[in-house]
């Protein structure tokens, strides 16, 4: 059930980012808008560079063995 909450307070707050991006393409944003948008941005940024990061951790290096 959390995951499923996350992943829909993630959704909502992407939506947010695109729709946000799309009225600076259009008309511009005003300077709560852009505010916003910055803080979006820095929270989503700083999730996906802890998922590559755990990503990365979680990876585990096995050297072949060979006989001689």
């Amino acid at each position: 059930m959390r995951a499923e909450k996350e992943n829909t307070m993630e959704k909502i707050k992407l939506d947010r980012i695109n729709e946000l991006a799309h009225k600076s393409k259009a008309e511009g944003l005003t300077l709560e808008e852009k505010a916003e948008q910055a803080v979006l941005r820095a929270e989503f940024l700083a999730e996906i560079r802890a998922d590559v990061k755990a990503s990365l951790e979680s990876i585990e290096f096995v050297e072949e063995v060979t006989a001689e």
